[in-house]
């Protein structure tokens, strides 16, 4: 069911890219959803609506096309640039997937995804610092500062839409498929327009794609880079992938994330020959995928190892192999995301 899903979303997905008879019908519809947002964003603006300041600065990472846009990688990054120079971050996330997102929660070592969400792990675990989830974004935040009260520094991962907390840059991620047919939902993949302002725009692609037409001349590039796997049981065990692809003829790759495809991209850019398994965003391996395939190696994402290494029949799988990834940007956006910090003293 699942992956009949997945199949679906990406009929959906290709059918957002053009202005199509689906699209056409479904502008009508889009009209009254920009409408609805246009009058939210401009009530909170107008103080209508209540919002929340926070005594520190806040970072907002979030995209408006819907689906994955490479946030989480960003997300770590941007952890790890601003600790490099000299501030204290801490994240707070939606926590999708989470049991109970109405109360904020914190990400502990012994957190499962089923409490906090599979990106907030990843995030804690890669990023080393303090997540809290929740619903309420400023409520989640505050509840940060008063367990880390070095914190001095907030990263909101996926809370582009939440204008009830207060935020002074905003970073909006895209990747090669640009804005998509430049509809908003539900006749296309937007959001909200393409034409929103933002601080940063950020464009996650391969080294073969060109920064979309219709995305700024300012948007930054940003590349994803994996070239080791780690056993999913041990990651003390690690391998070149372009090794481990000599190992076997039969490869299975799997990714619940938001693009897939992007995944097996990276993997076939590597060399290797594999066939893909699409499963939807945030599958939490209930059903355990793998039990009837008949792959010797079986590649998957960080994103999924998280929700993987709690369940005992698949972490114990010695065929599952993680392919860790890494966000490549030119360290000049670092620089200019600090410039826009400046004003915010460092307590």
């Amino acid at each position: 069911m699942g992956i009949n899903k997945t199949l679906l979303e990406e009929k959906i997905t290709a059918a957002w890219q053009r202005r199509g008879l689906l699209a056409c019908v479904l502008w009508p519809l889009s009209q009254c959803y920009r409408v609805t947002t246009a009058a939210r964003r401009y009530a909170y603006r107008q103080g209508w609506l209540a919002s929340v300041r926070l005594p520190v600065p806040v970072i907002v990472v979030g995209n408006i096309f819907i689906g994955g846009t490479g946030k989480t990688p960003f997300a770590i990054w941007l952890v790890q640039a601003l600790r490099q120079a000299g501030y204290v971050p801490g994240v707070i996330s939606r926590g999708y997937g989470a049991e109970n997102s109405e109360s904020s929660r914190e990400v502990l070592a012994d957190s499962s995804a089923t409490e906090v969400g599979d990106e907030p792990l990843l995030i804690a675990a890669r990023g080393v610092c303090p997540v809290v989830v929740g619903r309420n974004r400023g409520a989640a935040a505050q509840a940060l500062l008063q367990a880390h009260p070095e914190v001095n520094v907030i990263i909101s991962d996926d809370g582009l839409q939440h204008y009830a907390l207060q935020r002074d840059v905003e970073i909006v991620l895209f990747d090669g498929r640009g804005t998509g047919n430049g509809w908003l939902l539900p006749a296309g993949p937007l959001r909200e327009a393409a034409t929103r302002k933002r601080d940063f725009t950020i464009v996650n692609l391969a080294s073969t794609e060109s920064i979309p037409a219709s995305l700024p001349a300012s948007a930054v590039r940003m590349s994803l880079v994996g070239t080791v796997a780690e056993r999913l049981n041990d990651s003390t065990q690690t391998q070149a992938l372009s090794t481990l692809g000599q190992q076997s003829s039969r490869m299975l790759a799997a990714g619940g994330i938001g693009n897939p495809q992007r995944f097996f991209t990276l993997l076939k850019a590597s060399g290797l020959v594999i066939t893909a398994m699409a499963l939807p965003d945030h599958y939490d391996f209930s059903d355990n995928p793998f039990a009837g395939s008949d792959a010797e190696i079986i590649l998957i994402t960080e994103k999924d190892a998280v929700k993987c290494r709690q369940i005992a029949a698949i972490k114990n799988d010695p065929r599952i192999w993680v392919v860790p990834v890494i966000a490549k940007i030119d360290d000049a956006l670092a620089n200019q995301i600090l410039e826009k910090l400046r004003g915010h003293k460092i307590t």
